[in-house]
């Protein structure tokens, strides 16, 4: 139908750019420089700068991005690493290619990200390992080593408060910073805004499409404040050569595309005016959803600029309602309507439903609308007006409120 709203635009940024992309594969053409070299470079360097770190490397994906962070940041085989299963199945995925177990905690009902104040009574709750002092996980009785939080639908997590936590038990932090690119976080301990990607000892970002800043395929990249965890992310993309023909450790084919490289360069001129449309986007959705029982809108965190990859509201009946917003034209996504505790390539962990409750419930309610940097007030209009009409048709209540 001519006036159907898309879920996202992947057609419109690429003809703004058109002429730059181009000129980027000519350049890489002529001069057969498709693997490293200075376009690549130069977008770890600029990268980096938009994020406040030090360090970059581009790496293949994001799911590259969190295998090589844990790997390079110490994370051992045999070992567990805290997360959350309110998350795309790559979070678990890497830590489990790098031999440790995921381990799932509970998140905040306002924000959908890792709650504070639940991963302290899980820690608290788990016996000692009398040797390491580490706490051990209730399920599989390994070492827990690390936590990592997910910055879910572009919102950061609450850092300080996890640092904390972390710090008093010995954890590393890692950030899953796949959605967040651009995204700020207040902290009071530190009394400065901070960049996700900038606080954990190290961060994974991805360029998958979709994303606020999207190759034109896939990418992805690791940032860190550690010089020499970021050379060892250099080696493990690149089959573990410290320099060519030289392999220090068993490494990946993990490189980032000197081409998908130059396409993100250009397209990150332009990541926070997008980020800035985006927010104005959701601040209209936010109005006209303000004061309505029936859609639970996503809280906005006093303490953060979120970037708003999604946009994610909470319904009843939510496969109903999505239903209803495909026949009238709008584009809908679930992120996730399966949480990964209960994905079957996870069952081996002994999870079941009731385990993470929350989580479980807005697996059964959450509704991504229409959310890119172009999208218009006429078009938010229509999805507002259709979705009020799709739950009032399909029930009044949710299952919860906030």
């Amino acid at each position: 139908m001519n006036d159907a709203i898309p879920f996202l635009d992947l057609i419109g940024p690429h003809l703004e750019l058109e002429a730059e992309l181009t000129e980027a594969f000519r350049t890489a053409l002529h001069g057969a420089m498709f693997i490293g070299g200075g376009a690549l470079t130069s977008f770890e360097k600029n990268f980096a700068a938009f994020h406040d770190v030090a360090e970059c490397a581009g790496v293949a994906s994001g799911t590259d991005a969190l295998l090589f962070a844990l790997l390079a940041g110490g994370v051992q085989p045999g070992q567990t690493v805290l997360t959350t299963a309110n998350t795309f199945i790559a979070t678990a995925e890497a830590i489990s290619q790098a031999g440790a177990t995921p381990e799932f905690v509970e998140v905040e009902e306002q924000t959908y990200n890792l709650c504070p104040v639940k991963l302290r009574a899980y820690l608290e709750s788990c016996p000692r390992d009398p040797q390491t002092g580490l706490r051990l996980s209730r399920r599989t009785q390994t070492p827990i080593a690390a936590v990592l939080p997910v910055h879910l639908y572009g919102q950061m997590a609450d850092m300080d408060a996890i640092e904390e936590v972390a710090h008093e038990f010995g954890l590393l932090v890692f950030e899953d910073a796949c959605q967040a690119h651009g995204a700020e976080y207040f902290s009071k301990r530190e009394k400065r805004w901070r960049k996700a990607g900038s606080i954990g000892l190290a961060a994974a970002f991805s360029f998958y499409p979709g994303k606020n800043l999207g190759a034109c395929g896939e990418g992805g990249a690791v940032t860190t404040n550690d010089p020499a965890l970021a050379a060892q992310v250099r080696m493990l993309r690149d089959h573990g050569q410290s320099q060519r023909y030289y392999h220090d450790v068993i490494g990946f084919n993990g490189r980032l595309d000197a081409i998908q490289a130059a396409f993100l360069d250009i397209k990150l001129k332009h990541l926070a005016e997008w980020n800035h449309l985006r927010r104005a986007a959701a601040a209209r959705y936010d109005e006209g959803f303000k004061g309505l029982s029936e859609v639970i809108a996503p809280l906005k965190a006093p303490d953060r600029t979120p970037v708003y990859h999604l946009y994610v509201v909470r319904v009843a009946e939510r496969d109903q309602v999505q239903a209803r917003l495909t026949a009238a034209g709008i584009g809908t996504g679930i992120h996730y309507p399966v949480p990964v505790h209960l994905q079957k390539a996870y069952s081996s962990l002994g999870y079941r439903a009731g385990d993470l409750p929350l989580t479980e419930r807005l697996a059964r309610e959450v509704l991504s609308l229409p959310m890119f940097p172009k999208i218009s007030g006429v078009q938010q209009n229509k999805v507002v007006e259709e979705t009020l009409r799709a739950v009032r048709q399909v029930s009044p209540r949710l299952s919860s409120a906030r």
